[in-house]
């Protein structure tokens, strides 16, 4: 994973590899959002690394899209928020 934007949203480029396949990603985040979900307690790399533990949990790496914004996954996964703060929280 590589931050590739500054502004706002912040963007990220997320290679996943698992198995024999890859896949690529680019994924915004709003700094709004960072802080809603990470507080102080974590970059934004390390949030963007659990927002795909998370994923990644839930389905294959085929399924994620290929572009997406943070702020999105809430909606198809409700306990999104919550989760990721938990999970942030503990590192």
């Amino acid at each position: 994973m590589r931050q590739t934007g500054t502004g706002d949203p912040l963007e990220f480029r997320v290679l996943v590899t698992e198995g024999r396949g890859q896949t690529r990603h680019r994924v915004t985040m709003r700094r709004a959002a960072h802080a809603r979900l990470a507080g102080s307690s974590s970059c934004a790399e390390d949030c963007i690394r659990a927002v795909f533990e998370f994923l990644l949990e839930r389905e294959p790496k085929e399924s994620i899209l290929t572009r997406c914004d943070v702020e999105e996954i809430g909606r198809v996964f409700p306990e999104f928020e919550s989760a990721l703060q938990l999970r942030l929280a503990r590192k």
